[in-house]
């Protein structure tokens, strides 16, 4: 089975890195699909979110970083894959992933989605909250890879 692991990945945290270490573990294939939006662009590129990803996940050879832009159910039927994954880290989560597989299953019948709960200690990590601590000057170890923690600083010092 080929699963689409998608997301804005700005930057990548433990966290989704976690998901992904788990789902591959019953793919045959797992593509984490960084969704790439020219009107919303983030702070880092689409290319540089691919690299950090491979980076963190060389050792899981079941699994491939590729970018996206348009409906990821597009992208997921292109790729052939016929399962979504998503994490889930609180109530609000649940909540928008119900709202995207409604959508997803109108437009794409053919694609399932397995939701994945975080592990605890990343319950509460989000790419956002990691890039307000860095700015205020707090410590990213153990929420985001060294490679990533290293070009978040650099990032965030030339902004």
């Amino acid at each position: 089975m080929i699963a689409i692991y998608p997301g804005r990945f700005d930057p990548v945290t433990l966290g989704h890195l976690s998901v992904a270490r788990r789902a591959s573990g019953f793919c045959d294939r797992l593509i984490i699909a960084v969704f790439d939006n020219p009107a919303k662009p983030g702070l880092f590129t689409a290319a540089e979110r691919v690299d950090f990803i491979k980076q963190s996940i060389k050792d899981l050879p079941n699994v491939e970083v590729r970018s996206f832009s348009g409906l990821m159910v597009n992208f997921a039927r292109k790729m052939g894959a016929s399962l979504i994954i998503r994490g889930l880290r609180v109530g609000a989560d649940f909540e928008r992933e119900m709202e995207m597989y409604v959508m997803n299953r109108r437009l794409d019948e053919g694609i399932e989605l397995c939701c994945l709960f975080s592990e605890p200690q990343y319950q509460y990590l989000s790419a956002s909250l990691i890039k307000e601590i860095v700015i205020l000057g707090g410590d990213s170890s153990g929420l985001i890879s060294e490679h990533v923690a290293v070009a978040l600083k650099n990032k965030l010092a030339s902004v």
